[in-house]
């Protein structure tokens, strides 16, 4: 109650029934067309094969970067939005979680909610207790300590409730424990097989709340034969672990998950605690739902990086021929480095895993093609600048400043072209 108070904790009961019947079927559908993949995932410079498969489905142009890795969306079907889904399975799949991702959002909209009400309740009575126990202080005193306690149980709004449980994404997993050869051991508490390490899930919005489906293939026989008490945990059941971030004098939480059952990780417990997700014995799906920190990571984002740096470019209205407007350094700068993030953040991430998805629909390939475009544009603008500083000029020191910026974003090219090739 004090230690992992942010968890909430939904038995499948609760759930509508014919949403739980959607949403199984979508998963049984997406693993019968082949949707789901291991992702190959970059840890201090080695690549890995990750245990579990995924596939990452959410609003059209959204994006989703864990372990170096940029997971591209299958978009949900979308008003407004033209999406091709190669078989009419998979658009049902994509709607059933949207659907999902939208009961989830109010979910956790009330959860966070009574939480809120829970400690103002909390914040009032300790109020209360203090007020009596300092009968002898002065009235002074007393007012400013009330007025201290006051503002820290201001309710929260319900616009920052709602951004902070906007979900644009879910992360669908799947692993059959039966198929790994070897599952690392859960290292501090003895809690058995790991299907993930201990983490705290990145890219995400400040204090958003994370909201997890579990759908685990239980075999009613393996079931009964698990009934009996055991000490610790049943290794035939999924569960999901939970410690305090960089403790482990603190008991760690080992929760049970039985089909259609849903927790929520509320507020800061995602930066405050670690998690872990335990093997069972039978196939398991999730559907991981987030609200991704989209700043840096859709489509609409870094389209409009690439028509910020084509600023820089000019045509001659007679001879066409192509110059720069400007050579100061930060100009150069800002370019190199927007050529720099649609080559290595979006080309080569999408075109190195991102293509698998072909198998679920072909949307990414036009804004491909676009940002490909781009990048021949910002390749021509890197060369302009290269003719620029091979030209025989005395060396002013702007002109100094600008080649020193433009050499250091040319050589880190250099180097990631290398790595990706490596890769």
């Amino acid at each position: 109650k004090t230690k992992y108070s942010k968890l909430i904790f939904r038995k499948s009961d609760t759930v509508p029934e014919e949403l739980h019947q959607m949403v199984q079927e979508s998963f049984l559908a997406l693993r019968e067309h082949n949707c789901f993949f291991q992702d190959l995932v970059r840890i201090k410079g080695k690549d890995f094969l990750t245990p579990v498969s995924r596939i990452l489905i959410g609003n059209p142009g959204c994006t989703y970067k864990y372990l170096n890795t940029r997971l591209f969306t299958v978009p949900w079907p979308t008003e407004g939005c033209d999406i091709k889904y190669c078989s009419p399975q998979i658009h049902d799949a994509c709607k059933a979680l949207m659907r999902l991702n939208d009961y989830l959002h109010v979910e956790a909209v009330k959860a966070l909610q009574g939480q809120n009400l829970f400690e103002t309740k909390e914040i009032k009575a300790t109020a209360e207790i203090d007020r009596e126990q300092s009968i002898d202080t002065s009235l002074t005193e007393q007012g400013s300590v009330s007025k201290d306690q006051s503002s820290v149980c201001v309710p929260e709004d319900d616009r920052s409730l709602k951004n902070r449980t906007s979900y644009n994404l879910t992360l669908l997993n799947y692993m059959d424990p039966l198929e790994m050869l070897y599952l690392k051991q859960e290292p501090y508490f003895g809690m058995g097989n790991m299907a993930v390490s201990w983490h705290h899930d990145e890219n995400l919005v400040e204090r958003s709340t994370v909201a997890v489906y579990n759908y685990s293939c239980e075999d009613s026989a393996l079931q009964g034969s698990h009934e009996q008490e055991l000490r610790g945990r049943d290794p035939a059941v999924w569960h999901v672990g939970l410690k305090v971030a960089w403790d482990i004098e603190t008991p760690g939480l080992a929760v049970p998950l039985h089909q259609g059952d849903i927790y929520l990780m509320l507020d800061d417990l995602n930066m405050t605690h670690q998690h872990c997700v335990l093997a069972g014995l039978s196939p398991r799906f999730s559907s991981t739902h987030r609200v991704a920190d989209s700043s840096r990571g859709t489509l609409e984002y870094i389209l409009g990086q690439c028509e910020l740096a084509l600023q820089n470019l000019q045509t001659d209205s007679d001879s066409m021929a192509l110059s720069l407007k400007s050579l100061e350094a930060a100009v150069v700068k800002q370019v190199e480095e927007i050529h720099n993030e649609v080559e290595f953040e979006w080309l080569r991430q999408f075109w190195f895993q991102g293509k698998r998805y072909l198998r679920c629909t072909d949307w990414w390939l036009k804004p491909m093609a676009k940002l490909e475009e781009f990048w021949r544009k910002l390749e021509i603008m890197t060369s302009l600048v290269l003719s620029e500083v091979r030209k025989e000029q005395p060396i002013e020191e702007q002109r100094n400043e600008t080649i020193s910026c433009f050499l250091l974003l040319l050589k880190e090219r250099q180097k990631l072209r290398k790595e990706w090739t490596a890769r």
